[in-house]
């Protein structure tokens, strides 16, 4: 959410800001802003006028009762119960005022920053940087799917019968496979310095609108029937969501944190085959880092997070690319955002397996996450997330990436403690 001043004082700026974000329906929303908040305004100081004035009206009634003068005391006191009157509906206008302003506030998308590329969609994204040389074997490379069945690892089918589409069981070295590699990224980041969370699973509304945008929550949230409970779609909402309504002592700056959760999403597509098995699901387990800093340090950290999750890629022998998201791919609370992609031997391309983000002081307005500086002024933090990795997809990457020709699969070293010292899964 931007601030109102940017609004008041350059409409233009953030006009120009959703045109890049080829978001031209939302326009009016700046005009629409701007006249509620004269209003807001203008009902704001009549308050102010009216309270002074009942104030020292109030204390002439006194003095009035004070002389005997009785009928004067009672005519000023008609007064100021007019007043009082005006005053109620004034306050009520004001709060009207402010929520509408709010309201519209919430779907004005944030300022990007001028490094960010111009584009529609993610078709127009830019790569940045390729990390490890792309291999394809001299064999073929199975679906990874059909990988997993190798080693009895995964059953599609029983998961259809229990829950539906879009979720599996893992079971056996897969299923263990999974676990060490959460387990190894969590250490990774405890390493790096990183304070290690398990968050709540659900969050509340307020905390919701407060890390999203109403679309986005919308197209990926599960809510909980009858509750003002939402199940999480990734641990950052409930992350975010833990500095709701606090201040922060500058000097207690930057938080550093990682956190394991499972994650729902509703989105869920089949675009051909290897979309299906375990790309696109309703349910996965992720590590993730978030960062709660000051505003001059967010693009520093910025980039040591979309570090972090390559060379965690690269210490298992994967290949990867950095994208940078164009304006139309980036959600509207972000400043910045890259995607990390993998390389995938069987098709022959990267496909995304994290995404990295600064989102500015969006987030601490919605939430009133605040800072208390040396000289004792308050400011909004600015707060960041990135993927560390998020199996079962990673899953995909991983399996295709350290395959043998025999249908066996390399263990890279890190792996090797969380998986009873093997160094290869064999069929």
């Amino acid at each position: 959410m931007l601030d109102i001043k940017l609004v008041r004082t350059n409409p233009e700026l953030v006009k120009e800001n959703i045109k890049k974000k080829f978001q031209d329906e939302k326009l009016v929303l700046v005009d629409e802003v701007l006249d509620l908040d004269a209003k807001f305004r203008a009902a704001k100081t009549k308050c102010d006028e009216l309270r002074n004035k009942r104030k020292v009206m109030s204390k002439e009634i006194g003095g009035l009762m004070g002389k005997g003068l009785k009928d004067e005391a009672e005519k000023v006191k008609a007064e100021v119960s007019a007043i009082g009157a005006e005053l109620e509906q004034l306050e009520k206008d004001e709060t009207t005022y402010e929520a509408q302003i709010r309201e519209r506030m919430l779907v004005i998308p944030n300022i990007i920053d001028d490094s960010v590329p111009i584009g529609k969609d993610d078709s127009e994204n830019v790569e940045i940087e390729r990390f490890g040389e792309p291999v394809v074997p001299d064999f073929e490379v199975p679906y990874h799917v059909d990988i997993m069945e190798s080693f009895d690892g995964i059953d599609l089918d029983s998961a259809r019968r229990t829950s539906g589409n879009g979720f599996y069981y893992l079971k056996g070295d897969i299923a263990r496979l999974h676990s060490a590699i959460l387990s190894y990224a969590r250490d990774f980041m405890i390493d790096r310095g990183f304070t290690y969370y398990v968050p709540p699973f659900m969050i509340r509304s307020d905390v919701v609108t407060g890390v999203m945008s109403f679309a986005e929550m919308e197209n990926m949230m599960y809510k909980i029937e009858g509750e003002d409970l939402y199940l999480i779609g990734t641990s950052e909402h409930s992350m975010i969501g833990k500095f709701i309504d606090t201040i922060t002592p500058e000097s207690e700056l930057p938080k550093t944190l990682t956190s394991y959760s499972p994650c729902f999403r509703k989105e869920v597509g089949a675009h051909g085959i290897e979309e299906r098995g375990v790309y696109r699901i309703h349910q996965f387990e992720k590590q993730e880092m978030i960062v709660v800093c000051k505003p001059e340090e967010s693009m520093q950290w910025y980039d040591k997070l979309w570090q972090n999750s390559v060379d965690f890629f690269r210490s298992l022998d994967i290949p990867v690319r950095t994208l940078e998201c164009c304006s139309g791919d980036l959600a509207d609370l972000k400043v910045k955002s890259c995607d990390v992609e993998a390389w995938s031997p069987r098709q022959q391309k990267y496909f995304e397996v994290g995404s990295c983000s600064n989102l500015g002081d969006a987030q601490a307005r919605r939430l009133a996450i605040r800072v208390k500086g040396a000289d004792g002024q308050k400011y909004f933090a600015h707060t960041l997330n990135n993927t560390v990795v998020a199996p079962p997809r990673m899953l995909i990457a991983f399996l295709e990436n350290n395959l043998k020709a025999d249908g066996s699969v390399a263990i890279p070293e890190p792996l090797r403690m969380y998986m009873g010292g093997k160094d290869k899964l064999s069929k």
